[in-house]
């Protein structure tokens, strides 16, 4: 029998979870699963492969139906995605967002944990000036419609943006958003500060390395040893690209009032295949650089200036997608191959035998049969 200041306690610690637990991003790990692909295996077998792989995270691009039925009771955390195209009609009215959300969000609860909506992508910096005007305004309106429901405090809103957001990045001190961003990029960190949402930037150091491989060190973006940079002003030491861009971030909200943000990398992943113009893009840097990051990753701790605010990050992607128009780098971000397989080895299992010395667990997803080669070794985050 609890006694009575234990129970006390147990109540106070079920309070504090419910109110902030609920939010948060469960380890420092996490995959974004794509879909612009025609050969993927069905959301059930998914489902599988990444409890097989302990990742507790995912993002999608929208709020596909079958896959938010096939997660339900999987105890994995979802982020989906409203896309750019309806944020003009999110922005007009909170009807229409509230629809969205009982009909996306809240029919699922709490079955598939839903923790949080992605209000459009890469919005600040993109070319549809337009939609710099309706970001903010559908933003609020989702958030208002959640609250209605009473769900604003188990699912955030947030919009992840791109590198393009900001006017330098380097060195990491320097950073600064630009100057035609900032009249929405402000009062959209204001919302987010006030609500309690994280700044979500996609960082990707092979994108850095694939435009100026003449002036950055390979080793350097894929956090292999390396001499590093010395930021003079800070006087800081940064060893791979992935905590400079993250603390560049830092560095540009600091500058504009909101040094107490927190920073969650919403993209990061290396291409294993790509044009001849594409430089870095091959299996060894892609596996190099997903395990390495995987490793930092996995060790909990904080960059340089921010040494107390853990790094968390989502990879790009979960598989090569094959119907994604572009580069042939955009086809080639996948830890996994569209039959399942790994595309390389940083720890993980795929959906199809592997070796022999691994041993199998069948099971059938959405009518198709899988076999899931289980390793021995796997990591834990």
């Amino acid at each position: 029998m609890l006694r009575p200041h234990t129970t006390l306690l147990l109540f106070f610690f079920l309070l504090f979870s419910l109110v902030l637990g609920d939010k948060a991003f469960t380890g420092t790990y996490g995959v974004n699963y794509g879909r612009i692909a025609n050969n993927l295996p069905p959301p059930e077998s998914v489902v599988t492969l990444l409890k097989a792989a302990k990742i507790k995270n995912i993002r999608i691009y929208d709020a596909d139906h079958q896959v938010l039925r096939a997660f339900k009771g999987s105890g994995i955390e979802i982020v989906v995605g409203i896309g750019n195209e309806f944020l003009t009609d999110m922005s007009v009215g909170e009807d229409r967002a509230m629809t969205w959300v009982k009909e996306n969000v809240q029919q699922f609860l709490p079955g598939t944990k839903i923790r949080g909506i992605a209000v459009g992508n890469e919005i600040l910096g993109g070319s549809d000036k337009t939609l710099w005007e309706v970001l903010l305004p559908a933003a609020k309106n989702v958030h208002n419609a959640l609250s209605k429901l009473g769900l604003a405090k188990s699912v955030q809103v947030s919009s992840p943006h791109s590198e393009a957001v900001f006017a330098t990045s380097f060195p990491p001190s320097s950073c600064t958003f630009k100057e035609d961003i900032l009249p929405y990029m402000k009062p959209l960190l204001q919302f987010f500060s006030q609500i309690g949402t994280p700044f979500f930037i996609n960082a990707y150091p092979f994108l850095a390395y694939k435009n100026d491989p003449q002036h950055i060190d390979l080793n350097y973006a894929l956090m292999e040893k390396n001499p590093g940079i010395y930021d003079a002003k800070t006087k800081l030491h940064y060893g791979n690209m992935f905590e400079a861009q993250v603390d560049a971030a830092y560095a540009a909200l600091e500058k504009v009032g909101f040094e107490k943000m927190e920073v969650i990398v919403s993209e990061t992943g290396w291409a294993s295949r790509g044009d001849d113009d594409e430089a870095g893009a091959t299996v060894k840097n892609a596996r190099t650089y997903n395990l390495n990051l995987r490793k930092r990753l996995l060790k909990k701790k904080g960059t340089p200036y921010r040494p107390k605010m853990v790094a968390k990050a989502y990879i790009f992607a979960l598989f090569n997608e094959n119907s994604k128009p572009g580069p042939t780098s955009e086809r080639n971000f996948g830890l996994f191959k569209a039959d399942g397989s790994i595309a390389y080895d940083i720890g993980f299992t795929g959906l199809v035998p592997s070796s022999a010395t691994s041993s199998f667990i069948s099971f059938k997803g959405a009518g198709t049969s899988f076999v899931l080669a289980f390793t021995m070794v796997v990591f834990v985050l």
